[in-house]
């Protein structure tokens, strides 16, 4: 089982008594992954497609338990992924239909569909709980979330810009910072930064995934910090052995030319000390001379032996 569907099949059990929530819950459903019909005769009917179980069980249930309404559920073979099913949870009563869109306000009192795409000015989503019931209902509709050992990358995709704005906005309610790009004539709400994505799981009441998700961040976190410093220690250690190679290469020149009595009685000292040991640091060949030489006196003279070298070679 993927990461997105451990996700979702938390949120599917996921259950709170308050009417207002369910229906706010079931409205981002219906919003994102339902389809309403009209017949010819002005006739109501509801269908809710998902790729999920779980999430036709969540709305097969949140209907039953809010409206105490029967549903029909079919499953069809879906032929553009193989090996996947379509489910889908109809209402087929006109009534029932209609008594469904009344309470989640998705139809108006001219009888028209219709969606208050505001946030302020939104019944649905009023209270600080119905909004996180929204979002739950908007990423078991059309979310997902990738493979936290892989990346990190949260999204729900929206048919419309003013849905994915919506979205954005009870989003940022929550200080998440969450942006919109567009793909494929669709508009997607995304969130990149693995703070941002626990965030947004906590708001959504998805605890277990939080701490998988978190557990598998701070692994990873650990991981990168080790690999800096190992790598910053590697890049350290090339650059002093470059360096002392470079160091050598000098001291053996100019002792080939003019040989190392030609360097001041300091310049000597440090000359013949790196020659004997190559691997030692600049404070450990300071300690060497007599009287010692601290560090930065040491990479003076050797500076000075290779601007000595580079003058000969000229």
């Amino acid at each position: 089982m993927s990461f997105s569907s451990k996700v979702k099949s938390e949120l599917s059990r996921q259950s709170t008594n308050a009417r207002h929530c369910q229906i706010a819950e079931l409205t981002a459903i219906i919003s994102l992954c339902g389809r309403i019909v009209i017949s010819v005769t002005d006739k109501y009917m509801i269908k809710i497609h998902t790729e999920n179980i779980a999430v036709a069980r969540k709305c097969f249930t949140l209907l039953r338990k809010t409206f105490n309404i029967n549903t029909e559920i079919s499953i069809r073979q879906n032929n553009s992924v193989l090996n996947s099913r379509m489910y889908s949870v109809i209402i087929s009563r006109h009534e029932d239909a209609r008594k469904v869109l009344e309470a989640t306000k998705l139809i108006d009192e001219n009888n028209e569909i219709s969606e208050n795409l505001s946030i302020v000015n939104n019944v649905i989503v009023m209270q600080e709980c119905c909004k996180r019931a929204f979002l739950r209902g908007a990423f078991l509709a059309s979310g997902s979330i990738s493979d936290p050992e892989k990346f990190y990358h949260f999204e729900i995709v929206c048919a419309t810009e003013k849905k994915a704005v919506q979205l954005q906005e009870i989003i940022k309610h929550f200080r998440i910072d969450a942006k919109i790009v567009e793909r494929k004539r669709h508009f997607v709400v995304y969130i990149k930064e693995g703070s941002g994505i626990v965030d947004i799981l906590n708001v959504m009441e998805a605890h277990v995934a939080l701490m998988e998700f978190e557990n598998i961040r701070i692994v990873k976190e650990m991981r990168n910090s080790v690999n800096r410093k190992v790598n910053c220690e590697t890049a350290n250690l090339k650059k002093t052995v470059s360096a002392a190679v470079k160091q050598i290469e000098d001291i053996v020149y100019i002792r080939d030319t003019i040989g190392l009595s030609g360097l001041s009685e300091g310049l000597e000292l440090v000359a013949r000390a790196r020659l004997d040991n190559p691997d030692a640091s600049l404070k450990e060949l300071g300690s060497m001379l007599n009287p010692p030489v601290g560090k930065s006196g040491v990479n003076h003279r050797l500076r000075k032996i290779c601007e000595i070298a580079d003058g000969l070679r000229n």
